[in-house]
């Protein structure tokens, strides 16, 4: 079988083309790579939450224990699709749009009296719309779940 260097040229810019898109730019990668670390668990449960939250390093603003941690239980593209009004995502206002679909989610509360470096935490399940923040695109914060 013949290959011929046109078929071969083709395929590498298709490649390239699929690999740039599926990348965030440069100065929002550092952004969306936080919130994948903080809010992304397609395989989390309620009786991770000590674990995922000591083991992705997620604090609170000040160090300590984080008060509330919410993880969505979906894959990246899916919760990509937010930040899209003309696929799945509703504009609120600034650079928040709400979920057209509701995902299930893990909410971790902080235990009363739960001290850092040992938080504790209390999971929910829940199903939710959820309002993310999004940047050219892409989810880098998560501002809110609604029932």
């Amino acid at each position: 079988m013949e290959i011929h260097q046109s078929a071969v040229i083709l395929l590498l810019v298709l490649c390239v083309s699929f690999s740039t898109h599926a990348q965030p730019p440069d100065h929002i990668k550092p952004r969306y790579q936080n919130f994948l670390n903080q809010h992304f668990g397609p395989d989390m449960s309620v009786q991770k939450c000590d674990s995922e939250i000591r083991k992705r390093r997620i604090t609170g603003a000040d160090g300590g224990c984080k008060d509330v941690n919410t993880f969505i239980q979906a894959n990246s593209n899916d919760i990509k699709v937010v930040c899209d009004p003309q696929t799945g995502g509703t504009h609120q206002s600034g650079n928040l749009y709400r979920s057209g679909q509701q995902f299930n989610v893990i909410t971790c509360k902080s235990k009363s009296g739960s001290r850092h470096p040992r938080c504790e935490y209390r999971g929910t399940r829940s199903t939710r719309y959820v309002v993310l923040g999004c940047a050219e695109g892409w989810p880098v914060h998560y501002d809110e779940g609604l029932i």
